[in-house]
């Protein structure tokens, strides 16, 4: 879009250039030859009228009394009907000539150089060029600043929309003083907040069903072992049968849930999360230093993992302000090789999470802090949208830890390994 803005705003310069430019060009080349004109024009009636006086009075011609009227480098031709007499340098080829009748049978002729009045027009044509080239740069940075002005504004507002698909629900408080961008940016909010209201509702009920169907699944395998130990042959055989297909019933939930979860981290991908996690400590060591307080990096190299890079980023900035906000001390971002995960912890040494809050920290609305009481849980549902969790590890010091799925080496083919030299 930005390079549309630009071609039309330069269109229309050139076009105005054309359009305007030519008929002033030409307008000023004969204005110069008008003005040289009207000018010897003038000399030369003046010259007549006093040569008329002369011969009025019986005098004769005295072209030395008129020659201060003729312009340097100028011929002066007086016709009468006696004579013609001149007065005079040649004026070279094609001179700018005016001739002047005189009263009394006879013309005064005025012949000046017309290299003068040449040197004039190529000036006045030149400033005239310039003006033209000033005109279509002045063109070229108005529609530069309008293009920017449009276009980063569309180029945040798509973004905003990519990350939103992405799984990033936090409202955007940037506006841009364009009515119908600050509308959709506004739309994009509400949107951002009825999805993350969703997801949260999604994670809660696949929660709570499969804590439900566990706990029948459960007692459901414990009455039907209790049934298969019975004397009752019979019983004992239809028992077993039933224990077996409860069983089965487990696998199918826990292939269902598994199922569920890739279907939800579809999009991640084998990502650096050493870099990842540079690049977010980078942008928030100015935020953390504002507040009198530091922010400690411990990231090894060659962590690689399975996430979405706007979730990621999106869930360990939310964990971070969170520190600046409630937390005390330095705050430490670090990560670590786990079983088949890598773990990323945020912990800081405030007071901590009180005990009776614990169980609620990451429950939609709820805020110990005058705080809206959505970022941790929005956190937890943007780790969980990538297969991974979220858990309070310590609430005195608060320790949170993420735990992401470590990257297999079919999942990341093309991407370097690092290799240790030293054997195993």
């Amino acid at each position: 879009m930005r390079r549309r803005i630009l071609q039309a705003t330069l269109l229309v310069v050139a076009v105005t250039a054309v359009v305007l430019g030519l008929p002033l060009g030409f307008s000023a080349l004969t204005l110069v030859e008008d003005i040289t004109r009207g000018d010897l024009s003038t000399r030369a009636q003046q010259i007549a009228t006093r040569l008329d006086e002369q011969v009025a009075t019986n005098q004769p011609l005295d072209l030395t009394a008129v020659r201060v009227a003729v312009p340097a480098g100028a011929r002066l031709i007086v016709r009468t009907q006696q004579e013609t007499r001149s007065f005079g340098a040649d004026p070279g080829e094609s001179p700018l000539v005016e001739t002047v009748s005189m009263v009394h049978s006879g013309s005064v002729t005025l012949a000046a150089p017309s290299s003068p009045v040449r040197t004039q027009q190529v000036q006045v044509g030149g400033a005239v060029v310039l003006l033209v080239v000033l005109s279509g740069a002045t063109g070229m940075v108005v529609a530069g600043v309008t293009a920017r002005r449009l276009a980063d504004p569309l180029r945040h507002v798509a973004a905003r929309a990519a990350r939103l698909g992405a799984g990033d629900f936090r409202p955007d408080q940037r506006r841009h003083q364009v009515p119908e961008l600050d509308r959709v940016s506004d739309a994009l909010d509400a949107s951002g907040a009825a999805l993350s209201h969703l997801v949260q509702r999604e994670r809660e009920l696949v929660g709570d069903v499969s804590h439900q169907l566990r706990s029948r699944l459960t007692a459901l395998h414990l009455r039907l072992d209790a049934l298969a130990t019975t004397d009752d042959p019979e019983m004992s055989e239809e028992a077993s049968a039933a224990l077996e297909q409860a069983e089965r019933l487990s696998s199918v939930l826990d292939e269902l849930l598994a199922a569920a979860t890739a279907a939800r981290a579809q999009h991640s991908e084998p990502l650096d999360v050493t870099a990842e996690l540079t690049s977010v400590g980078d942008e928030w060591r100015d935020v953390v230093r504002a507040e009198g307080r530091s922010l400690r990096l411990r990231v090894p190299e060659g962590l690689l993992a399975r996430a979405t890079p706007t979730r990621l980023r999106e869930a360990i900035g939310v964990l971070l302000d969170n520190a600046v906000r409630h937390g005390e001390g330095p705050i430490v971002l670090t990560a670590r090789h786990g079983a088949g995960t890598v773990v990323v912890d945020v912990s800081d040494s405030g007071s901590g999470v009180p005990d009776p809050l614990v169980p609620y920290v990451f429950e939609r609305g709820f805020s110990a802090g005058g705080s809206t009481g959505v970022g941790l849980a929005l956190a937890r549902a943007l780790v969980e949208a990538d297969g991974g969790r979220l858990e309070l590890s310590s609430a005195r010091p608060a320790l949170f830890e993420v735990y992401l799925r470590e990257a297999r080496a079919d999942d990341v083919l093309g991407v370097p390994w690092k290799i240790d030299p030293t054997p195993r």
